[in-house]
């Protein structure tokens, strides 16, 4: 067993065995909410914990490549129940872990559920095409192999759902894992592969060690038999891993930040846009790579919309989040709370006017947390920090534009491309919208977060290496193409 009842301790999953770190330390995972409790500790791994889980994957490729995409589907599919018997259990470890309410963990659990099965229909699918060849007497086709070891490094804020669509299309295409979760929300990942070890998969086919990132990320990153990375994260981050993995010929994919906008048209319906941009922006507390953190409003509509934003802000419940009760729960980490009133600083600081919050909340049961009150700014010009950088937090940049095409411009006018959302009755203002938006995930009349299991997701510019994760977009990068040529 993973656990340890009496000290909480979690272990590595390698090669089928839970084990401890060969440095004997370990990490403390912290509850957001109140830490002064805990939620356990995991290893703090070194690089010889890590060379065992390649090695072990590297061992496990070929009998798991060699199984029949149907056959890895069925263990895909015993996951999925697996998962399904535990999903409370993770929804509330993933709720102590990173602070996002308890529905909201319940929601991206069964999300993960979802996504296994449709990666595990994807077994019976078909990887190639027949070619027609100039030569009558040939055969020609294309098949798909997979990379063979693939290294996953996850993010903390979707500790659920963002693993398994990293790990269950990898799977299904038959390759190996080595998956490296972040610290602050590896107690859910363990859980994860509570239910992957249930479900029977070979020894070695799946692996997860915890620890830090220069170590076990950065490792991986450079291991010659990490045949591809997966990361989510950070933009310095993710650039470090794309560089050793291009300067060692690995496949890599990169997903990073986001400076997502919502544009508000004139003739938007503003109860609409004013909900969905309240869900988009403080949902999670903010913490999503494709959350509004900038509300782009044309000027007719621009006092109406700010003041019933305002008005339907200040009805946000914050507190714990396994209470029923509370809509906004707290930051996942110190490090993160220190960065989000980093930033709400800075904005005072550029002459940006805070209408709404912008203050961390000490008070009581508060003390315990990372609290922080959902913050609107106004007189924000995009040339501002709090219009530039991600801040990953709940704060919002209102921005004033005078058309349609200032909108766009200004919408465009960041370094990141992940998601953009526009609200309007027009079909021909939100089609240029769509042909306009430098974004990979467009929206219109929907919040800017959000993206169904089965669509391709991932952004353009930096916030993104340009391939996509989800759907059957998936295969691009979790399989080579090999072309067949058979002469009679």
């Amino acid at each position: 067993m993973p656990i340890n009842v009496t000290t909480n301790v979690y272990r590595n999953f390698i090669n089928g065995e839970w084990q401890d770190s060969e440095s004997g330390e370990q990490i403390t995972v912290k509850n957001p909410a109140d830490t002064e409790t805990p939620v356990g500790q995991i290893q703090s791994s070194s690089a010889a914990d890590l060379e065992a889980a390649i090695e072990a994957a590297d061992t496990a490729r070929k009998e798991w490549r060699n199984l029949t995409g149907a056959a890895r589907g069925e263990f895909l599919y015993r996951v999925a129940a697996k998962l399904e018997e535990k999903a409370e259990e993770i929804a509330e470890t993933a709720t102590k872990e990173m602070g996002k309410t308890l529905p909201e963990a319940r929601g991206e659990t069964q999300r993960g559920i979802a996504i296994l099965k449709y990666y595990a229909g994807e077994g019976m699918r078909q990887i190639g095409d027949v070619i027609p060849s100039t030569d009558p007497g040939a055969f020609m086709y294309t098949t798909r192999v997979p990379l063979g070891v693939v290294g996953v490094i996850a993010p903390w804020n979707f500790p659920v759902a963002i693993p398994i669509w990293k790990m269950a299309p990898a799977l299904i295409y038959g390759n190996t894992i080595v998956f490296k979760p972040a610290s602050e929300t590896a107690i859910t990942a363990i859980k994860i592969m509570e239910c992957f070890e249930a479900a029977g998969l070979p020894k070695g086919v799946v692996n997860l060690v915890t620890g830090a990132g220069s170590v076990i990320g950065k490792g991986l990153a450079e291991h010659p038999k990490v045949n591809g990375i997966t990361f989510t994260g950070s933009n310095n981050v993710g650039k470090g891993i794309g560089l050793s993995a291009l300067e060692r010929g690995a496949k890599y994919q990169l997903e990073m930040g986001g400076k997502n906008p919502v544009i508000v048209a004139a003739d938007a319906d503003i109860e609409q846009a004013v909900e969905a941009t309240i869900s988009g922006a403080f949902r999670s507390t903010g913490q999503k790579c494709t959350a509004t953190s900038r509300v782009i409003v044309e000027a007719p509509i621009y006092d109406v919309f700010r003041d019933r934003l305002i008005e339907k802000t200040k009805e946000i419940t914050i507190g714990n989040s396994l209470q029923d009760d509370v809509w906004l729960g707290p930051i996942a980490s110190e490090a993160q709370l220190h960065n989000c009133l980093y930033y709400i600083q800075k904005g005072i600081e550029e002459g940006a006017k805070l209408v709404l919050g912008g203050e961390q909340l000490t008070d009581g049961d508060y003390s315990k947390g990372f609290y922080v009150q959902p913050t609107i700014f106004e007189g924000v010009s995009n040339d501002m920090i709090i219009a530039q950088e991600e801040i990953f937090g709940p704060v919002i940049a209102l921005i004033k534009v005078e058309s349609e095409e200032q909108a766009i411009d200004v919408a465009n006018d960041v370094k990141f491309g992940l998601s953009a959302s526009i609200f309007t009755k027009n079909i021909g203002r939100f089609m240029k919208f769509v042909e306009d938006m430098e974004a990979g995930l467009v929206r219109v009349n929907a919040e800017s977060a959000g993206v169904e299991l089965q669509a391709p997701f991932g952004g353009m510019k930096q916030s993104s290496s340009h391939s996509r994760e989800q759907g059957e977009a998936a295969k691009e990068f979790f399989t080579s193409i090999k072309t067949v040529f058979v002469k009679g």
